[in-house]
């Protein structure tokens, strides 16, 4: 059976923890400045299409208009 061969550290054994309880609660929502609409952080609403003020991808309103 394998044995480690030294401790681990404190520091060493929270950072990985740390990582494991972050991807516990899921992804963090906030408010698009454009629409208002609730986004995922660094993603671009799914509504509108804009992230950090430029239209970057063709929203939800937009096809419907097409």
């Amino acid at each position: 059976m394998a044995v480690p061969k030294r401790k681990t550290s404190r520091q060493r054994a929270r950072k990985r923890k740390a990582q494991w309880l972050g991807a516990l609660r899921g992804p963090s929502l906030t408010t698009c400045p454009h629409c208002g609409e609730p986004v995922e952080t660094y993603r671009a609403c799914n509504e509108c299409g804009y992230y950090r003020g430029r239209k970057v991808t063709k929203g939800a309103a937009d096809e419907d208009e097409e």
